[in-house]
């Protein structure tokens, strides 16, 4: 019997083969998300006992954000190297291992003592996460219906910052429980180790099988797997051995996605920091403390992506990445102009509220159309530097991120609020610049359509 009388025996209306094949892909889309709802609570879960950590004086204030950072760190290493495994050795081995070794170096936290051992750990734990975002979303992508395809990659993000909240609650309630602080932190263990035990047995990408010509095995997975529409896109992509390279992320038909990733994921995340840094001192400012001072930004943020989630069939990429970015700069300048203002008043009154009220804006603003730094790369980049370019893309943000909290205090101390704020947005209409020239129309497109478009 040939492949194709196979296939057809095997996509059938059978209930037990359909309930089998949803079961299969409610596990992919819970295990694949999960590793974006860790990577967030890892960064949540410090924060809360940042305070506690002080208190032992060899955590100096420069140790202090050294540990706030490492993870940061790791993930600007972990990416690109993620991406160059993933695209030559198949998305299945990195993602598990990858998963092991960050539930291992999770671990070490409870037996960490001192601030050169948790900065390693943190680091070690940052080059995991980092090495999942490049595997983790062009996988799910990979798996993904066509017309699923947004909504499940902008679930990442929604995940991630329900990841970081419920770490911030977690950890706020077990200091005020008096918990040492690196059980708090080593919560992350038990979620990664669930996750890991769900990632056992998780197939090979059947798009990448088929990118590197092997073309019976991206059969089989499709018809254990998935369904007819997804073999015929699969079918309509080239199947010959290809070869992705960090080279060819510069070639004349990628360069535009590389350099559109890249700049729009830089100017998506790096102005946020200073919007966090700041805001949270207005919050005091106007009486919020404790858990809510904590999570609030998160919590419109986090809104902000759910709508984007529901929307973003419905108004498609394009229209909701462009306008938000050129929104988000024009916010930015306000409040560097309200910022002058503000800050000469000491007691709080409509202006102080008035910038509040922009800061959360901005919030929710920029988290829209962050929410397609998890949506464009599995899009825009080929099957076969599909992981090599998310991984780029991500470890130049990440830089870019990295850059912004280190010169942001030299900002404030030299320029100022206003300017500092003024270089903020422009920073957010650079990327809008960017967008407008090269982030392309994907909605509705298969990803062997999107190939085919380099």
């Amino acid at each position: 019997m040939s492949v194709s009388d196979g296939a057809k025996t095997a996509f059938s209306d059978d209930p037990a083969v359909l309930a089998r094949k949803r079961r299969f892909m409610t596990r992919m889309i819970v295990v694949l998300v999960g590793g974006m709802f860790l990577d967030g609570y890892i960064l949540g879960s410090i924060g809360p006992v940042t305070h506690t950590i002080e208190l032992d004086t060899r955590f100096t204030t420069v140790w202090i954000g050294l540990e706030a950072a490492s993870a940061m760190f790791g993930i600007l290493i972990g990416s690109p190297l993620g991406g160059w495994l993933a695209d030559k050795f198949g998305r299945k081995p990195i993602l598990f291992w990858d998963l092991a070794l960050f539930t291992a170096f999770s671990a070490l936290q409870f037996f960490v003592d001192g601030p050169e051992q948790l900065f390693v750990v943190r680091l070690l734990m940052g080059l995991a996460v980092g090495i999942e975002y490049a595997v983790g979303l062009p996988m799910l992508a990979e798996f993904a219906p066509t017309h699923l395809r947004g909504k499940l990659l902008a679930l990442t993000l929604v995940a991630w910052y329900g990841g970081f909240m419920i770490a911030f609650i977690i950890g706020y309630f077990m200091d005020q429980a008096g918990i040492d602080w690196r059980v708090t932190i080593g919560t992350s263990t038990f979620i990664a180790a669930a996750l890991l035990v769900g990632r056992i047995g998780l197939p090979e990408s059947p798009r990448w099988l088929w990118a590197k010509g092997r073309t019976e095995e991206a059969h089989g997975l499709v018809v254990g797997y998935l369904d007819t529409a997804y073999q015929t896109d699969m079918m309509k992509a080239a199947a010959g051995g290809a070869k992705g390279s960090f080279k060819m992320l510069f070639s004349p038909a990628v360069w535009r996605s590389t350099v559109f990733m890249s700049v729009f994921w830089a100017c998506s995340v790096t102005p946020y920091f200073a919007i966090a840094t700041f805001a949270d001192g207005l919050l005091g400012d106007i009486g919020m403390k404790g858990l809510m001072r904590g999570v609030v930004l998160s919590v419109v943020a986090w809104f902000g992506v759910i709508f984007t989630m529901f929307m973003i069939d419905r108004w498609g990429r394009r229209k909701m990445t462009v306008p938000t970015q050129w929104i988000a700069g024009g916010l930015l300048v306000a409040i560097a102009v309200l910022g002058s203002f503000v800050l000469p008043v000491e007691q709080v009154g409509v202006l102080s509220m008035l910038m509040l009220a922009l800061f959360l804006a901005y919030s929710f603003v920029n988290a829209m159309y962050t929410a397609f730094t998890q949506i464009y790369p599995a899009e825009v980049f080929p099957t076969e530097v599909r992981a090599i370019g998310t991984g780029f893309a991500a470890a130049i943000s990440r830089l870019g991120a990295a850059a912004g909290l280190f010169l942001i205090p030299l900002s404030m101390k030299h320029l100022g609020f206003t300017w500092t704020m003024v270089f903020a947005g422009i920073i957010a209409f650079a990327g809008a610049i960017v967008s407008q020239i090269l982030a392309p129309e994907t909605s509705g497109k298969s990803l062997s359509e999107l190939d085919m478009s380099h």
